[in-house]
């Protein structure tokens, strides 16, 4: 069985390939939107940017949001102490409904860590 990791991002792959397909240029827009909104260049670095997006998606509660930046502030050398703290004041804002959304980040930083010992 794959690891969540791949799990994931194989998904994700797979239907970004199709929504994109349907060539809607409102929908590709919005992509080319998020991709620029994160992109280096700016007042504020690529991890600055990555923390304040895995903040807004734990206190929005969106699973995917959340995974896609765990990987990215673990593929940009983020530590986890630096993550933890991020999503201490997520938990914070957010309150205890995003709880479940906070053990399953963790659950997803485990898998990067141990994918990356590998």
């Amino acid at each position: 069985m794959k690891n969540q990791v791949e799990e994931f991002n194989s998904y994700r792959s797979r239907m970004n390939e199709k929504i994109l397909s349907d060539n809607n240029k409102i929908i590709k827009r919005i992509f080319n939107l998020d991709t620029n909104a994160y992109a280096p260049g700016g007042a504020l670095d690529v991890k600055t940017k990555e923390l304040l997006g895995l903040v807004a998606s734990t206190v929005l509660r969106c699973d995917d949001c959340i995974k896609y930046h765990l990987e990215t502030s673990y593929k940009e050398g983020l530590t986890k102490e630096e993550v933890t703290e991020a999503l201490g004041i997520a938990t914070l804002v957010g309150g205890t409904i995003v709880i479940p959304h906070l053990r399953r980040a963790y659950e997803f930083w485990d898998a990067l860590e141990e994918q990356g010992d590998s």
